[in-house]
């Protein structure tokens, strides 16, 4: 799975567990080793970190001999390099979502025909519920590659009499990524001959696939695989084309497996004393929208504290092309007291921590994009509230950052007539955005330091975090953010 959030090693696991150091190491020095004296002397270049980093998981699965390998695209799939797996057991596509224009097409069309690129013919795959054009595009790129389409039932439709399904992560959207789970996880067994441990099924319109050779996960994956049965006549068609999958009973252990599931950095709580993080790593437009919906019931809907000094803060950075005003405007309903913007660097020196290091992006330039989004942030405060008194000055970037010669630190300075209470803030490097959140209130973070302190910035809003008798933040817009901030929060995952 891509990215990773705090160690590199995060992305090859065996078990649910990352691949130890020492595994680590061994397998990449004997896959960097064997490149290095097999490559072609004429294009004399190694293959870029992703690229890499996918052959490795594969080598490491094929060396440990595990029975079921989970690989996930990196972008799109038709021409990821994942998408070598000639054979595989069953493919999945999940909702889809705008990102990645710039290498995929910047309509959900184009970006649907990418992700058909991975059906394989006679290989069973699975999708929910797309809006018509997208799933329409599934559909004609399944045919196309002779591959049989189905589409998840809801996942109520798995829950019997008195049985409502525990999902170990919140969030309505989750509800759709277990579904697929569920028909992904069945595929498998019966491909396995497991077909008894699989649960009861609702009608005869199972997929049938017959016994053959092992693929790269240890599967069978026979010639014509699991042919698309004639669908029976009153079977619901949603897109024209696309069958719905039979439900099943899901098995005791399947119940379990949805309950237990953890997946950090997304819809992630940590409460730590009068702070609380809420941690999720959306950064499409469709995701920042289930991130608020998330947010909002697990934070918003919270009692108040009896003295009603709840502050909230927003904590948010992006990356990459993406149209961070489309995703910030999203958040407006959430209504933040503050909103602070860092790069995705825990330390303003990041020579000590090369898993979380973009060496594409300098600090200059990731700090200019925070800049722009603090202006982006006051422009819709002041579209949504009107020319507010206190917001008629707008925030300009230039000019703005002044360093503390100290450390080196870089505060935004505000402008009159409130400097001491700025909605928006930035910061160079995670570590001193979340000290200023937390102001001393988190066991797991130190108090901030005095330099700086003569920055208006520093004080700003200091004093009502510091009383509040609750600060809910909520940290979004980059997995890479979310992975910085769970970093500090969290030192025993750097371990």
């Amino acid at each position: 799975s891509s990215p990773h959030l705090v160690q590199v090693r995060e992305r090859i696991r065996i078990n649910g567990q990352p691949i130890s150091k020492d595994l680590f190491s061994k397998y990449f020095w004997l896959v960097y080793n064997r490149l290095e004296e097999t490559k072609d002397p004429a294009c004399a270049s190694m293959p870029a970190y992703f690229r890499f980093l996918t052959v490795m998981a594969f080598h490491v699965f094929l060396q440990e001999k595990v029975d079921l390998a989970v690989v996930e695209v990196g972008i799109g799939g038709a021409y990821d390099c994942t998408n070598i797996i000639r054979a595989p057991v069953v493919c999945g596509v999940s909702s889809l979502g705008i990102d990645h224009t710039s290498i995929l097409g910047d309509t959900m069309e184009k970006i649907a025909w990418q992700k058909g690129g991975i059906f394989k013919p006679g290989v069973p795959a699975f999708t929910v519920a797309q809006p018509e054009g997208p799933l329409e595009v599934l559909r004609d790129r399944a045919q196309e590659r002779e591959c049989p389409l189905y589409l998840c039932p809801e996942l109520d439709a798995f829950e019997g009499d008195n049985q409502v399904l525990e999902l170990g992560l919140a969030g309505t959207h989750q509800r759709s990524n277990a579904a697929l789970a569920l028909q992904l996880a069945r595929t498998w067994l019966q491909l396995r001959g497991c077909r008894g441990k699989v649960g009861g099924q609702d009608g005869d319109g199972g997929i049938r696939p017959r016994c053959g050779p092992q693929g790269l996960s240890g599967a069978p994956v026979p010639p014509g695989l699991g042919e698309l049965k004639e669908v029976p006549s009153g079977t619901e068609l949603v897109g024209r084309l696309v069958p719905l999958a039979p439900t099943f009973r899901p098995t005791d252990a399947m119940i379990q497996g949805l309950r237990d599931t953890e997946w950090l950095g997304r819809t992630q709580v940590l409460p730590h004393g009068p702070v609380t993080w809420y941690l999720d790593g959306a950064h499409t437009t469709s995701s920042i929208q289930a991130c608020v919906r998330w947010f909002r019931q697990a934070a918003l809907n919270q009692d108040k504290p009896q003295d009603g000094s709840e502050v909230r803060v927003l904590l948010f950075n992006a990356t990459g092309g993406r149209d961070t005003a489309a995703l910030l405007k999203l958040l407006l309903p959430c209504h933040f007291d503050y909103a602070v913007f860092c790069p995705n660097f825990t330390e303003v020196s990041m020579a000590s921590n090369a898993d979380q290091q973009n060496f594409n992006v300098t600090l200059e330039t990731a700090l200019t994009r925070c800049l722009e989004n603090q202006q982006t942030w006051t422009r819709l405060l002041e579209e949504k509230a009107g020319q507010d008194p206190w917001l008629s000055a707008p925030l300009r970037a230039g000019g703005l950052l002044q360093p503390a010669p100290a450390r080196g630190t870089l505060l935004l300075v505000p402008p009159a007539p409130r400097p001491l209470n700025s909605p928006a803030l930035v910061f160079p490097c995670l570590a001193q955005a979340l000290r200023w959140v937390a102001q001393g209130r988190d066991p797991h973070l130190a108090a901030p330091t005095a330099t700086g302190a003569h920055h208006p910035a520093a004080s700003s809003g200091a004093v009502l975090l510091q009383e509040a008798a609750a600060i809910r933040v909520l940290v979004t817009g980059s997995l890479h953010l979310v992975g910085g901030v769970l970093r500090l929060l969290d030192p025993a995952l750097s371990q």
